[in-house]
């Protein structure tokens, strides 16, 4: 049975586990893995490029906030949740969904 396995075993498997160890199977890096990395070396300076060279001025994009009525909005909606008390709620506007039809009444 020794002789079988000994014989059959493939051999270009490591000793142990194939992602541990001293003997770990490594994967050789493709021309495809290469310049998928360049590629996205690329792009993350690109990304670089528009953050350190931003479209607008420090003053030009000064006030574009007040101008579009942000701040106006965001002191309706802090309003109209810090009210002091809720609106009245029933069981009847709840469950009013319910009585559409009502043949015994």
């Amino acid at each position: 049975m020794k002789i079988f396995q000994v014989l059959l075993r493939r051999t270009y498997m490591p000793n142990g586990h194939i992602h541990r160890g001293k003997q770990k199977l490594i994967k050789e890096p493709t021309i495809k893995d290469i310049q998928k990395l360049k590629n996205q070396f690329a792009i993350e300076e690109e990304n670089m490029f528009y953050l350190r060279h931003p479209y607008l001025t420090a003053e030009q994009s000064y006030g574009h906030a007040h101008a579009l009525g942000r701040q106006e909005e965001r002191m309706k909606r802090l309003l109209a949740v810090k009210k002091d008390f809720k609106e009245n709620v029933t069981i009847e506007s709840r469950l009013g969904h319910l009585r559409h039809k009502e043949s015994w009444d």
